[in-house]
């Protein structure tokens, strides 16, 4: 089995991403490409304790094309996979001050 530190990259954090907390009770996080469903569940509720995962949802995001100032050559930033995580039961502590 993998490491779940592994599996899940790093959370993302936005204006946007944190309304989401507070309505749904839904996290973000920047997750491996080749992970699945039930290896990102399993991994969020391995690293946070007391958390129970109802739901998760993924999105593939392209990267995007961006130019370089100096050469003007057109570079490509890279492909990233994103999880939408549903708790039923428990809370992450991300936002933090």
């Amino acid at each position: 089995m993998k490491d779940p530190h592994d599996i899940i990259i790093r959370p993302v954090v936005s204006e946007k991403t944190y309304t989401q907390v507070e309505a749904t009770n839904s996290y973000t996080f920047v997750v491996a490409p080749g992970s699945s469903k039930p290896e990102i569940k399993a991994a969020i509720e391995a690293i946070f304790a007391d958390v129970k995962v109802s739901r998760v949802n993924t999105m593939n995001r392209k990267g995007k094309r961006v130019r370089n100032r100096r050469s003007g050559q057109w570079n490509k930033r890279s492909d990233t996979k994103r999880a939408v995580v549903t708790l039923s039961e428990g809370e992450i502590e991300l936002y933090t001050s």
